[in-house]
């Protein structure tokens, strides 16, 4: 039979357990509730500036014009990167649609973990080749691209001198990477030669740049920004997300440009 003592402590202790978890729950949901309060002060100073970005959702295909939800009119549509019509092109939704029928709606999980498909393999080899390249690695997006690149390449030793005007995925893969960080002005290729020669004693130099600037549409000047490279050994990041089928120059004119260089 248990004893009074034991038992007194074993009522005692499950108590002390209850009080705790409300203890911890109760400091959970007050930090959620300070979290909550900064958010949304923040949220409306972003109200107050003026840069407050809703969400628009489309309800038709991707094109010149599209339709959103709240509105019956056409709605010409300045802000998709479908330069070249493909993301409707009925080719490209035949293919789509074979491909569900063949390969399914997805691998389910990621590549390091289960492979690829052969579809993705074609496809890789396709760009390589377009691009006279090596090889190719498909990414969902040049955010993902960006992201996985710079760390890779770059530690404390090196440096990456970037585009003031760069894209934004690549400002935030740069700020993964733990290398030393130079900014030049805007396609200044005086600049980029002075922060070339402020990063002499770094390692491994790279400098980044897009090679359509998606939101101004000016584009790099890349045959003085390799030569540079070259002159102070300085590797060559090129993010061609808005070039290739836009430039109104041959696919291999502009490769011969990239030549050795890194592309995203």
């Amino acid at each position: 039979m248990e004893k009074i003592g034991d038992f007194v402590l074993k009522i005692s202790k499950r108590h002390n357990h209850r009080a705790f978890k409300y203890f911890t729950r109760k400091r959970s949901t007050q930090a959620a509730a300070a979290v909550q309060q900064d958010l949304q002060h923040e949220l409306e100073g972003i109200k107050d500036a003026g840069t407050w970005k809703g969400e628009r959702v489309i309800t038709s295909k991707q094109g010149p014009t599209i339709h959103v939800a709240g509105s019956q009119a056409d709605i010409l549509n300045f802000c998709a990167n479908n330069y070249l019509g493909l993301s409707s092109h009925p080719e490209v939704i035949e293919a789509g649609k074979k491909a569900l029928d063949t390969h399914g709606a997805g691998l389910s999980s990621v590549r390091f973990i289960c492979g690829t498909q052969d579809l993705h393999k074609e496809l890789e080899d396709k760009i390589s080749k377009f691009h006279k390249k090596e090889d190719t690695i498909l990414y969902a997006s040049c955010f993902d691209a960006n992201a996985g690149l710079f760390e890779v390449l770059l530690g404390p030793e090196d440096a990456v001198i970037s585009d003031e005007l760069n894209h934004a995925s690549i400002i935030d893969g740069i700020r993964l990477c733990k290398a030393k960080r130079f900014r030049y002005k805007h396609t200044d290729m005086k600049d980029l030669e002075q922060n070339l020669k402020d990063a002499s004693s770094c390692h491994k130099k790279l400098i980044a740049t897009d090679g359509v600037f998606s939101m101004d549409g000016s584009v790099a000047p890349l045959p003085d920004i390799t030569r540079l490279g070259n002159e102070y050994g300085a590797l060559v990041f090129i993010d061609e997300c808005h070039g290739t089928g836009f430039l109104d120059q041959p696919a291999e004119e502009l490769m011969s440009i990239l030549d050795w260089k890194l592309i995203s």
